[in-house]
Formats: C-alpha cells, structure tokens, sequence
C-alpha cells in the first residue's frame, strides 16, 4: 500500500486514525488493490506509513479482524481475508480515484444551515425544512467533489460540534438514525454557484452528477444529497456482488 497524507486526521471533525486506517482497507480491497490471501506490511512499517503509531494501528487491525477481513498470524504477519459486502462506515460512498484505488473519504464542511427546502427538491420526509450540509470533499486528499446533502428537519437537526466527515455516522451518533438505503441516478448537470475555489471545475461547467435519495428505518427518504464531481480525479464505481 502506498504513503498516505495524514494531514486530514488533524481536523477536529476528522474520524479517530484507527477508523480511517480500516476503512481505507475496507476501500481497497474493495476497489481490488488489496487481494484475498495478500500479505500487509509489517506492523512497524505500516503505521510510519500512515503517521501514527504501532499501538493505534493495533486497533485498526483488530476492526479489520473483527469484520472478517485480516487474519493475523503470529510470527508471519497479518493476511488480507476478502470476500462478499462488508459493513462500513463508507460502505454506500460510491466515488474512487480514477487512477485506481478506494481513497480515503474526508470533506471539508463549507455550510451547514436549518432551512426551508428547495421546491424543486423530490418529496422526503415529514418537514418542510432540513439541514442543508455544503462540502467540498477529497478521497486521499485529492479534491474530487462538491456536494449539497440535505436531512429532513423531522428526522432531527445535527449540533455542529458533533459533525464529522461520515454524515452517515453522524446520524447514528447524534439521532440514533441508520440509514439503510439509498437510491442514486447518475447524470451530468452544472457546478453550482456556491463551489469554492478550491474545487477545479468553475461554476457553472457542465460535469458528472449524482443525486441520491436515503432512507434509514422508516418508509419515507430521510435524506436527499447532490454531488457533482471531477471525473479527471474520480469515477462512480458500483460493484455487483
């Protein structure tokens, strides 16, 4: 596995360095850069790779061991187990680097705001306002999207201290909501007006687009998102298992 930038896990609202370590692991050998039966780098090694210590990769590894997914020989080292779906907190994120590669999901929050919804939003949920999240998002510290998520104000509102780069799990810890679906149609539309500099397609330029629609335990969508993204940087990638 190669060098990752860990400059991310610094952010207060960056996920614990043990989590991201597994879950870029559950990211690569999904996209297939870690195989069944593949051998990690020693422990020492892998954790200077990832700027942290041998202690807290310990505790990704033991994630990964208890999602089925490491099997850990004493005295040879610790083996890659894939197989079918596994439960992550990325598990429905659906972008990857386009050279190849999961990459690990982080974003910056540029707005989150409790407001009337757009009209010409689909119909979900029970309210008639919702906390709008604007984000610019990365996979490996690459900028590959921006993003508008919308959670339905019945569903309940996030305090903004408690958010963190998984929204998903951000529901679950902040309102006990688990979301458990989601529909996505993929097209092209044009980056909105608000996207920052930061992200390197202008306002208004025509690119790949994703909407999606989320449900958690109940029958009606809780969530409705929109991400446009930079296909030079990244690809939508859904894997039939």
């Amino acid at each position: 596995m190669q060098e990752k930038n860990r400059n991310s896990s610094h952010r207060p609202d960056a996920l614990p360095i043990y989590m991201q370590i597994s879950e870029l692991v559950i990211r690569d050998i999904a996209a297939g850069r870690l195989v069944d039966g593949q051998k990690l780098p020693p422990e020492r090694e892998f954790a200077k790779a990832h700027g942290t210590t041998v202690r807290t990769l310990r505790k990704a590894l033991l994630e990964l061991e208890k999602k089925g997914l490491l099997e850990r020989r004493q005295g040879s080292g610790n083996y890659v187990r894939a197989g079918g779906e596994v439960e992550s907190v990325y598990s429905m994120f659906r972008l990857e680097l386009a050279e190849g590669g999961g990459g690990l999901p982080t974003a910056d929050i540029l707005a989150a705001d409790y407001v009337p919804k757009d009209p010409r939003q689909p119909a979900y949920g029970t309210s008639d306002h919702g906390t709008r999240f604007r984000r610019l998002r990365y996979l490996d510290d690459v900028v590959i999207a921006v993003e508008e998520i919308w959670l339905d104000g019945g569903a309940g509102q996030v305090p903004r201290e408690m958010v963190q780069d998984s929204l998903y799990l951000t529901y679950k810890r902040a309102l006990q909501l688990w979301i458990t679906r989601a529909e996505d149609r993929v097209g092209i539309g044009q980056v909105p007006d608000w996207a920052p500099e930061a992200f390197p397609l202008k306002p208004g330029t025509t690119t790949a687009y994703i909407e999606r629609l989320s449900w958690a335990q109940g029958s009606e969508a809780v969530e409705f998102s929109r991400t446009w993204y930079d296909t030079q940087k990244a690809l939508y990638v859904q894997r039939l298992i």
